[in-house]
């Protein structure tokens, strides 16, 4: 598989003050809560191929903001991630497929010391170099994952039947990703 157009080998690293690392969770059946994580690494090491790529990313778990004091230390509390146990969440790529602008990157996710396989659509939104000469590659990435299966179950049941937080999470990644010297 040919590398998207302009990407080009070598170590690409997430610039996490032009990336954002957010979800989207249903709270008690209706409506959205939004949080994002603001302290990430990744680095991508991209071969002559598709076939020759790697990629590993960090989120720093005590970075999680939802913009809700209280409801941020919930989750970041045993709770949910249990931030002292548990300080990173990881992703590391097994395999990348597609072509042009829309790809499959398949990996391992790992959360509260669970790993699981996760597949994000990523949709490669190009490549610049700016005003300082730095070459950045652009990706839009989703999943959807369980949280279950990650060891994410507490939970409140509601008066009027259900629960307080769905067991969906959508995963969506804005990532800007610069070329390395």
């Amino acid at each position: 598989m040919t590398l998207p157009s302009g990407i080009t080998p070598g170590v690409w690293t997430l610039d996490m003050s032009h990336s954002e690392i957010g979800f989207t969770v249903r709270h008690a059946g209706i409506s959205k809560v939004r949080g994002r994580f603001t302290d990430a690494s990744a680095e991508a090491r991209i071969g002559e191929s598709l076939a020759e790529a790697s990629l590993h990313a960090t989120v720093k778990t005590a970075s999680f903001d939802s913009g809700d004091a209280n409801r941020d230390g919930h989750v970041k509390g045993p709770d949910f991630f249990d931030v002292e146990t548990f300080p990173e969440m990881t992703f590391r790529a097994t395999s990348i497929e597609g072509d042009g602008e829309d790809y499959t990157l398949t990996g391992d996710l790992t959360i509260r010391g669970i790993t699981k396989p996760i597949e994000l659509e990523v949709e490669f939104t190009g490549v610049a170099v700016d005003p300082f000469g730095a070459t950045r590659a652009g990706f839009s990435a989703e999943a959807e994952i369980s949280r279950k299966e990650f060891g994410l179950t507490w939970n409140a049941a509601l008066e009027a039947g259900g629960l307080l937080v769905s067991d969906k999470v959508k995963i969506n990644i804005e990532a800007a990703l610069v070329k390395q010297s």
